[in-house]
This record gives C-alpha cells, sequence and structure tokens, in this order.
C-alpha cells in the first residue's frame, strides 16, 4: 500500500484517501479574455508529462479535505515530500 503524507494532517495515511489534482503551480492567465483560443487550449489541456521528478496537486478527499502539493516520482511512484498549498516549489 501506498502511504501519502498529508502536510495539513501531518501524518502518513493510505493513497485511497487521496485524489490527484493535476500538475501544480501552474499559474492562471492574468487577462483571460485576451487569450487565443490556441493559447486557452494550452492552459486548460496542455501538461507535462514527465517521467521522473514531478511536482503535482493532490487533495485528502478523506480527510481533511484540502489541496497540497507533493513532489513525486513518476517511475517509481515514490513521494519525495509534500508541501501545503501555496508554498513555494520545492
Amino acid at each position: 500500500m501506498l502511504l501519502i503524507r498529508c502536510p495539513y494532517c501531518e501524518e502518513d495515511r493510505p493513497e485511497v484517501e487521496f485524489v490527484y489534482g493535476g500538475e501544480a503551480h501552474v499559474a492562471r492567465p492574468l487577462d483571460p479574455a485576451a487569450l487565443s483560443d490556441q493559447d486557452w487550449e494550452h492552459y486548460l489541456y496542455i501538461r507535462r508529462n514527465p517521467r521522473g521528478r514531478h511536482h503535482e496537486r493532490w487533495r485528502h478527499t478523506h480527510g481533511c479535505g484540502r489541496f497540497f502539493n507533493a513532489v513525486r516520482d513518476t517511475v517509481s511512484d515514490h513521494f519525495e515530500q509534500t508541501y501545503k498549498a501555496g508554498e513555494a516549489r520545492r
């Protein structure tokens, strides 16, 4: 069983309590109305899918319900660290 540490609950919990929320640290455009359709499509749908270390958003749905960020190796599925939403990329 994969254990994920919730930085808010400050404990390791089983992966079934969490939901993947996509790539972390994706900045919303300052003026969405000024974007072309292609730029808007890129913002909404195009994400990195690296092999190896990746920054992701997760939600502790069956716990505190809060979103947080994690650094996970996509090859080994190992979580290197988790940190609270709003904190700088580590």
